[in-house]
């Protein structure tokens, strides 16, 4: 199997979910496959769905850290900003010669669990296990590659409080849901994969 890429991305799969931690690689290694992708052919596309929302200035000032460093090692990535409907936007994207990479299943999970009072965009959006429902739908719809990113949050100590409980057992779940969808699975850690399903990293 060859690579291609940095952070060790290997041959391009269907569908690819990485899992990990904070700073474990795993945005980076979304990009390196989608970088792969265009390198492959002229007529390749790349999208990224992109699920942050700016909630405060010091969000603000991470996006765009995100955004420079993006464009700076992924030039024809395409960017669609969508923090609710990203099974839809999977769906629009998705062509025989798009790769589409999602970044990441955490925020989205975030942003639609949020209370409406919080985030007014809420009332008008789907309801969370909606959400969650239609993503391997469009998984299984999708006509070129998809790649989506999510982070291992279970592995610490256990959460204070209801509601962060609540969230890790959510994700936990969606985290498991995807897996199983996907095609290949990838854990990242110190920016190394570990490769959980569908063959060697």
């Amino acid at each position: 199997m060859s690579e291609e890429g940095g952070h060790g991305a290997a041959d391009i799969a269907a569908s690819e979910f990485i899992l990990g931690g904070q700073k474990s690689g795993k945005s980076r290694r979304g990009e390196a496959l989608a970088a792969a992708w265009l390198a492959r052919s002229p007529a390749h596309r790349a999208v990224l769905v992109a699920t942050g929302q700016a909630w405060d200035e010091e969000m603000r000032q991470r996006i765009a850290l995100h955004q420079f460093e993006r464009a700076a090692r992924v030039p024809a990535l395409e960017t669609i900003e969508e923090p609710l409907r990203v099974p839809e936007a999977v769906m629009a994207a998705s062509t025989p010669e798009t790769l589409v990479l999602v970044d990441c299943l955490t925020l989205w999970l975030t942003n639609l669990m949020m209370p409406p009072e919080l985030d007014p965009a809420r009332a008008a959006g789907p309801d969370w296990q909606d959400g969650v429902a239609l993503l391997p739908e469009a998984l299984a719809a999708a006509q070129g590659p998809v790649v989506l990113v999510s982070n291992e949050i279970g592995l610490g100590v256990i959460p204070l409080g209801a509601e962060t409980r609540a969230f890790v057992d959510v994700l936990g779940r969606l985290n498991q849901q995807v897996a199983a969808a996907c095609e290949r699975v990838t854990l990242m850690a110190a920016g190394l994969p570990l490769r959980l399903k569908g063959g060697a990293a």
